[in-house]
């Protein structure tokens, strides 16, 4: 079951003065109310409370060191805002409904395909994925296309050396990211809102950039299951919705992948989608965001950063016109 936040479309972003908790806390009211009213209603007001609890109760700790050459400043979004206002539409396509619903993911046992243009394709468990290289924590700043933003320490590692244990070929120019899509487990794949599975792609010289960390942590524990659990992947520089969540499948092609929201909505969702204050979304400036925990009606936009702040990517995009490349 989706319950759609009334008076918000796709995309929309919520006013300022709305904080995360709010609309997180609005929902879990709107499902007690139908549980006043009828046996379905109450047990859908007892699973809301038992997947929320279980999100919290099952955190794990993940051990991870510190690195400082990819921490940033910014004060950082509190881990209760970074866990209850998310886009996961494979749990509900407003930001309160991943938190509630997202219990259901199973994410033991797990396994990663990587095929496609390497020497010899394989699959690693998620426990082999874990011990592949050394747990780094990374601050990163985490920009979304719809003009919000956090501050999320990650926990991961650069996705470089799964590039290196999977011996691309020489034909390999792209990576493409594959979601899993199960029915049974993601009542979100049930809408037509996007074509399922969530697939997401990178040029291989961007996946091959350090920043690029494929993540399994967060906060110091193991990814919560609406943040993408147990694996995927943070990519500062681009907006959010390139950084696939739950991934099954890691396969190096050819040619450029599709990808989810350019197949849905091309005019607004660029291949590239680098975080670029100077392109706007068609419906909406990207010039400035909201950071998430800085809400209220006397809250003061941040201004949007080039790359969100990494200019260590530029060089990938070197003669490239990035209003055409969006």
């Amino acid at each position: 079951m989706i319950i759609r936040h009334a008076g918000y479309g796709l995309d929309q972003p919520y006013p300022s003065e709305i904080t995360p908790r709010a609309v997180f806390e609005e929902r879990r009211q709107f499902i007690r109310q139908l549980a006043l009213g009828s046996v379905a209603g109450s047990a859908l007001w007892e699973m809301a409370n038992r997947e929320a609890h279980a999100q919290t109760a099952s955190a794990q700790k993940l051990v991870a060191s510190p690195n400082p050459a990819y921490a940033i400043l910014d004060k950082k979004t509190s881990q209760k805002d970074a866990t209850t206002y998310n886009n996961f539409y494979e749990f509900g396509t407003d930001k309160s409904e991943p938190a509630i619903m997202a219990g259901s993911l199973k994410t033991r046992p797990w396994t990663v395909s990587i095929e496609g243009e390497v020497k010899k394709p394989f699959v690693l468990d998620i426990d082999s994925l874990l011990k592949l290289a050394t747990l780094e924590e990374r601050i990163y700043r985490f920009r979304c296309v719809e003009g919000w933003s956090m501050v999320v320490p990650w926990i991961g590692y650069s996705l470089s050396h799964l590039i290196k244990k999977a011996e691309p070929t020489g034909n390999a120019k792209y990576i493409e990211f594959v979601t899993l899509d199960d029915k049974k487990q993601m009542p979100g794949v049930r809408s037509p809102v996007l074509d399922w599975p969530y697939t997401e792609g990178l040029r291989l010289d961007e996946a091959a950039h350090p920043l690029a960390l494929l993540t399994f942590g967060m906060y110091g524990e193991v990814l919560p299951n609406q943040n993408g659990a147990p694996v995927r992947m943070v990519l500062p520089w681009k907006y959010g919705f390139k950084s696939v969540k739950s991934i099954v499948k890691i396969r190096f092609t050819k040619e450029q992948p599709a990808t989810a929201w350019n197949k849905t909505a091309p005019r607004e969702y660029g291949f590239y989608s680098n975080v670029n204050p100077e392109v706007d979304h068609p419906r909406w400036s990207q010039a400035s965001e909201r950071r998430i925990g800085e809400d209220g009606l006397f809250a003061r936009k941040r201004k949007t950063l080039m790359f969100n702040g990494y200019p260590e990517v530029a060089s990938l995009y070197a003669g490239m016109d990035l209003k055409k490349f969006y």
